[in-house]
């Protein structure tokens, strides 16, 4: 009789082949999740400030900026302004998408530099 066809070695064999089953049922079992991942550009478009307006402190010293609003020309979510070009910032409350209002500023008009804004949806 060959070794081949010994009963050990065919136990051994059907092990095998039922090890090989189920290895290879656990492994098709698996599933994984579409994903996303990509690479790609697009244009970063600014807003547009307008219709502008400081308000003075009323109580007492005229040279203190309050309060400032501003009108953007697409819809933001968040907005800040720097009147010190972009050292300190302010953030401002948003309604209606594009009216911006920054109060509570307290800068003085002397020590305002410039205004820059940053907003974003």
């Amino acid at each position: 009789m060959s070794t081949f066809a010994r009963p050990r070695s065919i136990g051994l064999m059907l092990l095998a082949l039922i090890l090989a089953a189920a290895v290879y049922g656990f492994a098709a079992a698996n599933t994984v999740p579409d994903t996303y991942a990509g690479d790609g550009s697009g244009t970063v478009l600014g807003y547009t400030v307008s219709n502008i307006a400081y308000t003075l402190n009323s109580d007492g010293d005229p040279s203190d900026i309050d309060s400032l609003a501003f009108t953007l020309s697409a819809s933001a979510g968040q907005a800040y302004v720097s009147f010190d070009g972009g050292t300190t910032w302010d953030s401002c409350t948003i309604s209606g998408g594009t009216s911006v209002t920054c109060g509570s500023l307290n800068e003085s008009v002397a020590g305002a530099a410039s205004l820059r804004v940053v907003a974003s949806n």
